[in-house]
């Protein structure tokens, strides 16, 4: 067997998954290459019963080992000629390495791939336990480090989009658990918005990514697939064994749930009133080839004001918990610095931001905490994410 190959836990893999990486044997013969769809055989389930085999390069403990090592060498101040044998040479071969901690950006990482095989799925075998799985992982994180959490996410989904479908439903997961939690929804409901947020899209999401990342806007035929998707992925959800009918409604509706208060409406409609201001939200904050992203305080607008113009009542819970310059959007300080939000303040306008560029437009050796509570660090304009010409050191400002 090659030395670079590592064997996959039992169960790692599922009937109907995308792969994420290639799939060898144990004698290194490849079975299935990156990006076909696992379907039913004697091989597969085989294989889903543990004898399958990735290469270690194509795992996250690979890659946090390797940089650790690398690192470590620098630290040591070894020759440069040393650092790029052992780079050549580093291979994953102890099985402790796989239990290192992720940090956030591996973390989130891993997630985005879990829930974009996961929502690809054709044949899905226990969705709704796994489905919950996923959630609870994220809702952890975000439980654990909610700020910060909000920073990875909305800046990595402000600045590219790969992914898109899947980083939506991530984010749209977040927000809506804060949002119940502002709301103080209990638990049966707030755990339907959970599952309808993540869902919301089931079936569109293949769709949703190649009109983020074509050139040309949306064809008609390309509307039409996606008219009604709300109909199909609450078809799909019901026939993969969700039974929640306040979450099923919610999906159907989520395009369709009008202006107006909450209070009146059945929960399923509440629900994907709440549902189509977080959408809303997410994709404005998200860019596509064909539109760049826009900035927090544009978005925040874009759900606090309703389709007339007048306050909304769901998009101002969502509002109410972000704030009107989200983390991990762009701001231009009174002082003439440029910085990201980092922390949620006091107040919806009033956030701790990071500069990162000087009143001169020269970026700052590390991000420097401003309070814009402070005249003179006070907000003086929300700027889209593609006004940003730095490269952001996101471990640094998860730091603060």
């Amino acid at each position: 067997m090659p030395v670079d190959l590592i064997q996959l836990p039992a169960q790692s893999l599922r009937l109907g998954m995308t792969l994420p990486y290639d799939v060898y044997d144990g004698g290194g013969k490849l079975l299935y290459a990156r990006g076909q769809t696992l379907r039913d055989s004697p091989l597969v389930r085989g294989l889903i019963d543990g004898g399958a085999w990735v290469r270690s390069e194509d795992t996250v403990e690979y890659q946090r080992a390797r940089a650790h090592r690398l690192d470590t060498l620098v630290l040591q101040d070894k020759p440069l000629s040393d650092i790029a044998k052992a780079d050549t040479s580093f291979r994953l071969e102890q099985p402790a390495a796989a239990k290192v901690e992720l940090g956030p950006r591996e973390a989130w990482s891993d997630l985005l791939l879990h829930t974009h095989a996961l929502l690809r799925e054709t044949e899905p075998q226990d969705f709704a336990g796994r489905l919950a799985a996923l959630r609870d992982q994220a809702l952890q994180r975000l439980h654990a480090h909610p700020d910060a959490t909000l920073v990875l996410l909305i800046f990595e989904t402000s600045q590219e989009f790969a992914d898109y479908s899947a980083r939506h439903a991530l984010l749209s997961l977040l927000l809506a658990d804060l949002t119940a939690q502002q709301l103080r929804m209990p638990a049966p409901l707030r755990e339907a918005l959970q599952g309808a947020a993540l869902t919301m899209n089931y079936g569109a999401g293949p769709a949703h990514d190649r009109l983020a990342a074509q050139a040309d806007a949306a064809t008609p035929s390309q509307r039409q697939a996606l008219a009604a998707h709300g109909d199909r992925a609450a078809a799909r959800l019901a026939q993969a064994g969700i039974t929640d009918n306040a979450w099923l409604t919610a999906v159907r509706l989520h395009h369709e749930a009008g202006p107006g208060p909450l209070a009146g409406r059945g929960a399923g409609e509440m629900l994907a009133r709440l549902l189509r201001r977080i959408d809303i939200f997410g994709a404005r904050l998200s860019p596509r080839r064909t539109r760049k992203a826009l900035s927090g305080a544009a978005a925040a607008r874009a759900v606090f004001l309703d389709e007339h113009q007048q306050p909304d009542e769901a998009g101002a819970a969502l509002i109410k918990v972000v704030g009107l310059y989200p983390p991990g959007t762009i701001v231009r300080l009174a002082n003439g610095e440029v910085g990201v939000v980092y922390k949620r303040g006091f107040s919806a306008n009033e956030p701790m931001v990071a500069a990162l560029l000087g009143k001169s437009g020269s970026p700052l050796s590390n991000p420097v905490p401003r309070d814009t509570r402070l005249a003179s660090q006070a907000i003086a304009a929300s700027l889209a994410p593609a006004e940003l010409k730095l490269r952001v050191n996101l471990e640094a400002l998860l730091r603060l």
